[in-house]
């Protein structure tokens, strides 16, 4: 292969190029010379002509080469799909009326060594377009919309917190105690101090602790890890915000939920009414509230309560063709009842109230309804968006509840949480009144983007190796 540049001096990307030159006739030269560089992704020979589309990162653009004008054309004629190139010539329009750069010179930037999918269709296969993301992205125009789309939704909802006074944070990725959250944890070992270590589950924990440090409305956007299965809905590393804010409880965070959506729909789409996967959903202002009881009664016709005992609750599970192990509460049995029959088919929005205790060891006891928490998880076209509490701030029932999570881990429940310690010390500083928030960022870009492949939307997803 000839030796490469260092550097290529580009002078305008292809959508500068045709906001400035769009509107001159077909056959027009405009003197303007101009310095490009792309992607070879269209290339057609036609005698002492040869064209080739030429894309960046803004979009495209089309090179008009001739023997005629243009420093070895043989060599710009064996230019292969997915070549790398820099170009200079004169911006004009050929007889047809496509914007094009007349190549005057040239130089291969890069060479691509593999086939570059389909030169009308892209790459469709779904292994390939996973496992080499490179490719995909320049092959399909519809990928690099859904990352784009994400990446400005990140952006969005950064600002939107910023700009109502939230700080944003970096928590530790390696932790002693994997807490914050039912999952399993992956494992790791630090050879310096002999340690093993978790790579977080959550970010919750770190977060609450800086609350108790003086920030009263503190964020983070990162990546947690938890070692279960993969669905179209779950990958084992996933993005999450977590924000806490003092002074707030569960009935702040749904605004503050339905706002961050709804603007940020808004800003990326123009629009709050949008259409996921063939079928209408408003994400507009104000999300419906139901309790989850209510819920169960509402969409399966099941009437259930904590008030019911155990017993009583495994009964209407059996009825409803609900599984559950026998160590289960009634907290346990509750949900489990929720999440078969009732959860999936709730459309949304909704938020979704009140929780058993059982099941959230980390939100403060309901102030109206013994047995329950003061919890919210915000469905969004039958999958959860959102959690949210007014968080637990008593360090002793959170002593009482992590201890009763130790014996469920005893039990045999792996994914119950572990003690704490230090955020438990962390708690005797005295946690004012907060309210907690966690998003799922994955399943937001799904949403917006109208994709059903959580893979859609994360740049490089958890695979099983190559044979």
């Amino acid at each position: 292969m000839t030796e490469t540049p260092y550097r290529f001096d580009r002078s305008h990307q292809a959508a500068a190029l045709h906001h400035q030159f769009d509107g001159i006739d077909a056959g027009a030269e405009t003197g303007e010379v101009v310095s490009v560089a792309g992607r070879v992704m269209l290339h057609r020979h036609q005698g002492k002509l040869d064209f080739a589309e030429l894309r960046d990162s803004s979009g495209s653009i089309q090179l008009f080469a001739g023997a005629n004008h243009t420093t070895d054309f043989d060599g710009f004629t064996r230019l292969s799909l997915g070549d790398w190139v820099g170009a200079t010539g004169e911006v004009m329009k050929t007889r047809r009326g496509e914007l094009s750069v007349r190549v005057s010179e040239w130089v291969l930037l890069a060479e691509a060594r593999h086939g570059f999918g389909d030169k009308w269709r892209g790459v469709t296969d779904v292994d390939t377009r996973y496992r080499q993301r490179e490719v995909d992205l320049w092959a399909n125009e519809s990928s690099r919309r859904v990352f784009a789309l994400r990446s400005r939704m990140v952006s969005l909802i950064r600002r939107q917190l910023e700009e109502r006074g939230f700080v944003e944070v970096e928590g530790p990725t390696l932790q002693l105690v994997p807490s914050g959250g039912h999952a399993l944890p992956f494992r790791t070992h630090h050879n310096a101090l002999d340690l093993d270590l978790f790579l977080r589950i959550a970010l919750e924990l770190p977060l609450k602790r800086l609350v108790i440090g003086g920030f009263e409305r503190v964020f983070e956007i990162g990546r947690v890890f938890r070692n279960e299965g993969i669905s179209p809905r779950h990958n084992p590393e996933f993005t999450m915000l977590e924000l806490y804010e003092a002074y707030a409880d569960y009935t702040d965070m749904m605004e503050l939920t339905e706002s961050l959506v709804s603007e940020t729909a808004a800003a990326l789409l123009g629009t709050t009414s949008i259409t996921y996967q063939g079928r209408a959903l408003d994400l507009g202002r104000p999300w419906r509230r139901a309790t989850l009881t209510e819920l169960v009664a509402e969409t399966a016709g099941l009437e259930v309560d904590l008030d019911m005992g155990v017993d009583k609750l495994r009964e209407v599970a059996s009825a409803a063709g609900v599984p559950v192990e026998p160590q289960w509460g009634p907290g346990k049995v509750l949900l489990e009842i929720y999440e078969k029959t009732t959860e999936h088919q709730l459309w949304g929005p909704v938020f979704v109230c009140d929780y058993p205790q059982e099941v959230s060891p980390l939100a403060r006891s309901h102030r109206s309804r013994p047995g329950y928490v003061e919890r919210f998880e915000a469905i969004v076209a039958g999958r959860e968006l959102a959690n949210a509490f007014s968080e637990l701030n008593d360090p002793d029932e959170q002593r009482a509840r992590f201890e009763e999570q130790v014996r469920e881990r005893a039990a045999g429940d792996a994914e119950a949480m572990p003690l704490d310690a230090d955020y438990l010390r962390a708690m005797e500083q005295g946690l004012p009144p907060t309210g907690g928030l966690g998003v799922g960022i994955d399943r937001l870009a799904m949403l917006l983007a109208d994709v059903a492949n959580i893979r859609d939307v994360i740049l490089f997803p958890t695979l099983r190796p190559e044979a």
